[in-house]
C-alpha cells in the first residue's frame, strides 16, 4: 500500500473501562483486520503534552510489543511510532502512513483517550479522514467511574481507603482525569457534531456483559469485517482482565455515585437510548 492510500479505517474512542481491550483482542485475531501491535496509540491526545512513548514503566509496553511482534509489519509499525514520538506537532500524513502495513485488510486505532479530544482536534481529524468510522462503547457512569477508581488503586495512584469513604470518592470523581471521561452524553454529542451519522456508532458495555457474541457481530459488521469469521481461538466473551483484582462497591458508595451522576444518567437515557435507557432506573431515578 502506498503512502498516499495508507490510512486508518476507524477509530474506537472508548470509553475507558468499557471493553476496548476486549474489542482490540477480537479484531487483532480476526482474519479481516490488521491491528497495530500497540492497542492504544495515544497519537492525538498525548502528542504536544507528553511524549507518545513516555519514559519509565510505560515505555516497557514498546519493548514488550517488539518482543511480541508477529512479523515484519509489526516491527515496521513500531519503528515508525518511535520516530513519531520525537515530534512535537501532529503530522496527519505521517499518522496515516502508520497503517500502510494493513495492506488490503481493515485497521484502526483504539484509544479511549480520544473521547476527550477538544472540538478543534476532532474537526481536524474528520476533515483529513472524511470516511473514517468512529465507534464509542458507552458504560453506565457509576460503573465506569468505579472501575477507573479501582484501576487507580491497583496502579498505586490512590489509596485503597479512598474507596471506602463517600467524601474521598466524590473528591476523586471531581479530578479532571475522571470527570472528562464520565459523561458519555457529552462525549457523543461532541463527536456527532463532526462525524456523519452513518459513520458514527454507539455501543454499550451492558451488551458486552449480556451478549458478547451479539456485540462482537454488530461492531465487526459496522467496521466492514465479516462477523461470521472467528477471531482465531478466542471465544466472543474472552476477557484477559477477568483475573484482575475487583473491589466491591458498597451500597453506601453506590448511592453516592448515583447521586453524583444523576443528571448524566438521565441525559444518557434520553440522548443515547439503547441500554442507557435503563440506567436511571437502576438507581431509583424516574
Amino acid at each position: 500500500m502506498s503512502k498516499e492510500t495508507a490510512r486508518p479505517d476507524f477509530l474506537c474512542i472508548g470509553a475507558q473501562k468499557a471493553g476496548t481491550g476486549w474489542l482490540y483482542e477480537q479484531l487483532r485475531e480476526h482474519p479481516d483486520f490488521w491491528m497495530p501491535p500497540l492497542k492504544e496509540l495515544h497519537y492525538f491526545d498525548r502528542l504536544g503534552r507528553a511524549r507518545l512513548l513516555p519514559t519509565g514503566k510505560k515505555r516497557d509496553r514498546l519493548e514488550t510489543a517488539r518482543k511480541d511482534a508477529r512479523d515484519e509489519r509489526d516491527l515496521r509499525f513500531l519503528d515508525a511510532v518511535q520516530i513519531l514520538s520525537t515530534r512535537s506537532q501532529i503530522d496527519l500524513p505521517a499518522y496515516a502512513a502508520l497503517f500502510g502495513s494493513k495492506g488490503s485488510l481493515l485497521s484502526g486505532d483504539i484509544t479511549p483517550g480520544y473521547s476527550i479530544l477538544p472540538d478543534e482536534a476532532i474537526e481536524r481529524i474528520e476533515n483529513y479522514f472524511p470516511e473514517l468510522k468512529v465507534a464509542f462503547v458507552a458504560r453506565d457512569p457509576v460503573e465506569r467511574a468505579w472501575s477507573q477508581l479501582s484501576m487507580w488503586v491497583r496502579n498505586g495512584l490512590i489509596e485503597r481507603s479512598d474507596l471506602n469513604e463517600p467524601g474521598a470518592v466524590i473528591r476523586n470523581l471531581q479530578r479532571p482525569e475522571i470527570t472528562a471521561r464520565s459523561y458519555p452524553s457529552r462525549i457523543v454529542a461532541r463527536w456527532r457534531k463532526y462525524v456523519r451519522p452513518e459513520l458514527f456508532q454507539v455501543y454499550f458495555f451492558d451488551d458486552l456483559k449480556g451478549d458478547a457474541a451479539g456485540l462482537r457481530r454488530t461492531i465487526i459488521h459496522f467496521l466492514g469485517g465479516d462477523p461470521t469469521k472467528p477471531s482465531g481461538k478466542l471465544s466472543p466473551d474472552h476477557n484477559t482482565k477477568a483475573r484482575k483484582e475487583k473491589f466491591p462497591l458498597s451500597d453506601n458508595i453506590r448511592s453516592s455515585l448515583a447521586q453524583f451522576f444523576k443528571e448524566e444518567l438521565k441525559a444518557s437515557a434520553t440522548d443515547l437510548g439503547g441500554a442507557a435507557a435503563q440506567w436511571p432506573a437502576r438507581y431509583g431515578f424516574d
